[in-house]
């Protein structure tokens, strides 16, 4: 067990963090316009594929990202492998390609490599950063900056959220539109906090002993099942895993039983319909279930932590909320300081 200072709150960074979310979404939905004007430079190349190159957090917002993509601008995407570029010193012809960077920090020396790399290839590169002057955003040919302000906690919470919506606004604009959906988002987070606090204070008492959690869902959720068991597994160490609903049934529901807690992603929408499939097996199969999302009310579930409804695109960037709580509450029960994982520092470089 990691020690803790006397002197020190655990987990008051990250509960901050979690905490300023609301004001960092409608502060960056105000500054809508500035991501407008680089989603017509967008449209002017008119690539005809993207590609997206992330870590950790940001590798979850990336996927996230893919699936706007490819449903929103009806073209293909996909996700980088840098070590391509880094170990095996390919050069791909990037010609009418979309390259999307995402990093926090936008320090990390694969991402970098990736980008410089894309743009000499004939890309058209994007950085979406937390840091406006970062090697990634001077790299790029064009630099969203997500504005969430410093981060503190190694845990990434508010800058994870900001990159959904950074990503969203971007990609809608590219679409034309208007980012009405997102509109409301900062009082529907603030309004999801609020009402979440007592089911995420009940699923803590209630997995706190969990040795093991599947996280699953279908579509533009399933980035939120990623992120989620990644931050159980890097706050509270627990051994969590993430699946699409789709590929849970393909094989790995064969190691799920009563000693597994399953957190399932389920929000009104397309997504969310596909996994009753899902949560009626991994139910028949005696596993503990807690669903969150703004369909978890009718979801087969031992227990729920129901959301607001909002566009199913942007679901996302409300269900990591929950999650954050749950991986900050269960890391303090357990007796850890989420603000302090052990081998974690807030600025992992690769190559």
């Amino acid at each position: 067990m990691t020690s803790i200072s006397p002197d020190v709150t655990p987990g008051k960074h990250m509960a901050a963090e979690i905490a300023e979310q609301p004001a960092v979404l409608s502060g960056l939905y105000a500054n809508r316009a500035e991501i407008a004007q680089l989603a017509e430079a967008i449209r002017r190349h008119r690539p005809r594929f993207a590609l997206l190159a992330a870590r950790g957090s940001s590798d979850h917002a990336a996927l996230y990202a893919k699936y706007l993509v490819e449903v929103l601008l009806g073209l293909p995407a996909g996700l980088v492998s840098p070590s391509t570029i880094t170990l095996y010193e390919a050069e791909p012809d990037l010609r009418d390609v979309l390259l999307i960077a995402v990093s926090q920090s936008g320090g990390s020396p694969d991402l970098l490599a990736v980008t410089e790399t894309a743009r000499a290839r004939g890309a058209l590169t994007v950085a979406v950063s937390n840091t406006a002057d970062s090697p990634l955003a001077n790299a790029a040919q064009y630099a969203v900056p997500i504005g969430a302000g410093t981060e503190t906690a190694v845990a990434a919470t508010k800058t994870y959220s900001a990159t959904l919506l950074a990503l969203y606004l971007l990609i809608d604009a590219v679409r034309e539109g208007t980012g009405e959906h997102a509109a409301a988002l900062g009082e529907l987070a603030e309004q999801a906090l609020t009402e979440c606090t007592g089911p995420v204070e009940e699923a803590v008492q209630r997995y706190r002993f969990a040795d093991r959690m599947v996280a699953c869902a279908r579509g533009y959720s399933y980035a939120s099942a990623c992120e989620s068991a990644l931050k159980l597994a890097e706050t509270s160490y627990l051994h969590a895993r993430a699946y699409s609903g789709a590929d849970l049934l393909h094989g790995p529901v064969a190691a799920v039983d009563p000693e597994t807690a399953v957190l399932a992603i389920t929000s009104a929408g397309r997504g969310g319909a596909a996994m009753h499939e899902v949560l009626d097996t991994v139910r028949q199969r005696g596993a503990d279930v807690l669903a969150v999302g703004s369909a978890a009310t009718h979801a087969p579930a031992a227990q729920r932590i129901p959301l607001p409804e909002c566009a199913e695109e942007v679901a996302p960037v409300l269900e990591v909320l929950p999650a954050q709580r749950l991986a900050l509450g269960l890391a303090l029960a357990r007796g850890f300081d989420p603000d302090q994982p052990r081998g974690l520092n807030k600025v992992t470089r690769t190559r």
